[in-house]
């Protein structure tokens, strides 16, 4: 095959390395934002006077041919291209003739392929956004359902306190909800267009980059034509917000797969959520939320792959940086793959009130509302500390509850104590108080859902 890069050499590509050297295995997905860029280059080009007018109208009816019949399938992309850019290229110049050869004037595939993993991670970003607001409703929905079923909250897995099973997931909307301010966040700098940067100097040609810019959705040009087309820092951040998506997922897998045992048996995941065992007929296996869990693990190495490839490299581009799409395409097609049948499992999922409350009423995790209890009284908190922590070794020992305890048994440990005691441990009412601000009461809950739907204009 002849390259576009041909002129230099005597020689053809050895067709191993030519396969080494290709990447339209794997960029050739980025074609519709590589047309879209040539199109507004062709048309800067043409404002310039660069590109006649009869060109530019060749070149603009040729690349939406080319896109039209790409998208519909009826043409393929060619195995021994070396990379979309230059398959694009070569089919224009095939259809249209000269004219084909004239739309890479001013510019390089170096800042093409910046421009266009940009555009492609922008619309990507939006994406998962997307995806994970309607993770974010399901979850509001399920919140809103359980502000009021009790559940044991818990600290080094050891049961702690109270709470609320609304409460709790509460906490997981509002990690996504950072995840979705990382990539708005990401995707703002991700807008800065390094079209016209060329090769890494700039151009000879008196090219207008605002205009290509603003054609194509970015905030501005880049300002240095040599960090335009080195830059690698917004496919590391998208990784790594998309790593931060997955270690969220991961951590609310693991607890779905902790609530689902016959340990906990907090939940039920619905059928269509679950596998079993191909020897043992009793199984029910949370294999949706295990892979979300194992595969957080390679969203991770991506991150580290690209990282590793950026850290030795000068300026400005350098072969190198081809391996930057593998891993930024394989993070966000994880992502995008775990976050629908994650959304969809936690809809369907069965809450088993009852084993939550009655797991809540073990562990005596109303202790410090005990000791809370005699603090009010006017006793100081490491005395209530310590005259409860015996209570609590008491009921250990003669299998009791802080609830099942007399009031003989709280006057042995403390005159103060008396029977509003056993108001103060109620569970429900070990809830109801936490109305500080973020706290677990249902009140609480209700305003963090709301206050949610308004951050996420739901």
């Amino acid at each position: 095959m002849q390259t576009m890069w041909a002129g230099r050499f005597e020689k053809n590509l050895d067709a191993k390395v030519n396969d080494f050297n290709s990447s339209i295995s794997f960029d050739a997905r980025m074609f519709s934002q590589d047309i879209k860029g040539s199109l507004a280059h062709a048309a800067m080009l043409c404002a310039q006077h660069i590109l006649t007018q009869e060109e530019y109208t060749a070149i603009t009816d040729g690349l939406c041919a080319v896109l039209e019949d790409l998208q519909s399938g009826k043409l393929a992309f060619d195995p021994v291209a070396e990379d979309i850019h230059m398959f694009v290229e070569a089919e224009l110049t095939k259809r249209i003739g000269a004219p084909g050869k004239k739309l890479h004037t001013a510019r390089s595939r170096n800042d093409q392929v910046a421009l266009d993993l940009r555009m492609y991670l922008m619309d990507e970003a939006a994406a998962v956004s997307d995806m994970l607001l309607s993770l974010e409703e399901v979850l509001l929905k399920k919140a809103d359902a359980y502000a009021e079923t009790i559940l044991p909250g818990y600290t080094h897995l050891q049961r702690a306190q109270p709470v609320t099973f609304g409460h709790h997931l509460m906490a997981y909307a509002n990690m996504f909800a950072r995840d979705l301010d990382r990539l708005a966040d990401c995707k703002e700098r991700m807008a800065v267009s390094p079209l016209g940067a060329c090769a890494l100097a700039g151009t000879t040609y008196d090219t207008d980059r605002q205009m290509t810019a603003e054609t194509l959705g970015f905030d501005e040009p880049c300002p240095n034509s040599l960090d335009g087309v080195s830059d690698r820092d917004f496919v590391i951040e998208m990784i790594c917000a998309l790593a931060m998506v997955m270690m969220h997922l991961s951590r609310f897998s693991e607890e779905i797969i902790l609530w689902c045992s016959w340990e906990f048996k907090f939940i039920e995941l619905d059928d269509a959520y679950a596998t079993g065992s191909s020897i043992m007929p009793q199984k029910k296996n949370p294999d949706v939320a295990e892979l979300i869990r194992g595969k957080t693990g390679r969203v991770y190495g991506d991150l580290m792959a690209i990282l590793t490839v950026m850290k030795g490299l000068p300026l400005a581009y350098n072969k190198d940086m081809q391996e930057d799409k593998e891993a930024v395409f394989d993070a966000l097609d994880t992502v995008k793959l775990c976050l629908p049948v994650f959304t969809k499992m936690i809809d369907t999922m069965t809450v088993l009130s009852d084993n939550m409350r009655a797991a809540a009423a073990k562990g005596f995790i109303n202790a410090t509302d005990c000791a809370d209890y005699l603090t009010k009284k006017g006793v100081p908190f490491r005395d209530a500390y310590k005259i409860t922590g015996k209570l609590v070794g008491y009921g250990v020992k003669n299998g009791k509850t802080l609830e099942d305890m007399t009031m003989e048994e709280y006057k042995a440990a403390s005159d103060v104590f008396d029977t509003d005691v056993y108001d103060a441990i109620d569970l429900m009412a070990c809830v109801n108080k936490r109305t500080s601000f973020g706290g677990t009461a249902p009140d609480s809950v209700y305003d963090q859902i709301a206050d949610m739907k308004t951050r996420l204009n739901l």
